[in-house]
């Protein structure tokens, strides 16, 4: 089974020391973490890096301020009349996720993106799994009810459903915990949770069901020591609407249609913002090795 290598860990400068700051902006120090991560789960430490990879996309690739996101990322603006650099700054950064009045509870969610004067407007939800495989199928429940739930008071809201699950194979340090077969086949539970999220994305209306998500991803995650953090690219399938390649440009489109192109009056503040392409913190980006494009001015 094929699997796919994102950047590499920390980015070198010119100085040829390396910053930190440019593994943050890719996906592989966060497949890396939650592959080798041996901590307990509960804490959600294994799939802290991930929210921060997802905020910082948020930015770059999707246009949204960095003060429209909780939690707040690495990042901040600095606006000279109409152009907007993009600055690195780690005093800035919050963890705190965001705590939403629901249709049926209050409930923390992992990443939101709030707009001045309107509210809500999009919402990321990270989950990952490094074991109890036979238990996938409980995790349904759970996930189709924080959906109806954040749905039911935020009909217009976005909301993307991003799900890590580590490649066990046979003789890993999980091996009763298999994800993948002798034949490097995904194992049954694994195929019918595929099959169950494959029904529960593909939300293209506000009236549309909502305990359906706009966007999800189930993201293999390699474990074994040649390819440990590498994206599993055979499963899901190409086909599948659940691969990882197409979820946040599933989420841009779904968010550009309802709040942008159905809503042309408030197009002016809920436009996606584009970077000045000397952002200072565009410094510390390999730009050939990130995983998305940056959303930079013409």
């Amino acid at each position: 089974m094929r699997s796919r290598k994102f950047a590499s860990g920390d980015i070198v400068t010119n100085s040829g020391e390396p910053n930190a700051a440019g593994s943050r902006f890719s996906s592989d120090r966060a497949f890396r973490h939650f592959a080798t991560y041996d901590g307990k789960t509960q804490s959600q430490q294994h799939i802290k890096p991930l929210h921060e990879y997802v905020t910082c996309r948020l930015v770059l690739e999707g246009g949204f301020q960095p003060d429209e996101i909780k939690p707040h990322p690495r990042l901040r603006i600095d606006s000279k009349g109409k152009v907007l650099h993009l600055i690195y700054d780690r005093d800035v950064v919050s963890k705190k996720e965001a705590t939403l009045l629901g249709g049926l509870k209050t409930k923390n969610v992992d990443i939101v993106v709030s707009k001045p004067e309107i509210g809500l407007v999009l919402a990321v939800s990270c989950k990952g799994m490094t074991g109890a495989i036979r238990n996938l199928t409980n995790r349904l429940e759970e996930t189709i009810g924080e959906c109806t739930n954040i749905h039911i008071a935020y009909p217009t809201l976005v909301f993307g459903y991003l799900f890590l699950l580590r490649a066990n194979r046979s003789g890993s340090k999980q091996d009763t915990d298999i994800a993948i077969d002798d034949d490097d086949n995904p194992v049954e539970s694994v195929i019918r949770f595929h099959q169950a999220l494959c029904g529960m994305t593909g939300r293209a209306s506000l009236r549309d069901d909502p305990s359906k998500y706009e966007s999800i991803s189930l993201a293999l995650i390699e474990v074994s020591p040649k390819s440990v953090g590498s994206l599993n690219v055979d499963f899901p399938p190409p086909d599948s609407p659940t691969v990882f390649d197409n979820f946040f440009a599933t989420i841009y489109r779904q968010y550009d249609e309802r709040y942008v192109v159905s809503a042309p009056l408030l197009a002016h503040r809920t436009r996606r913002v584009e970077w000045d392409h000397d952002s200072p913190a565009f410094e510390s980006i390999d730009r050939q090795n990130l995983d998305y494009s940056l959303r930079l001015k013409p």
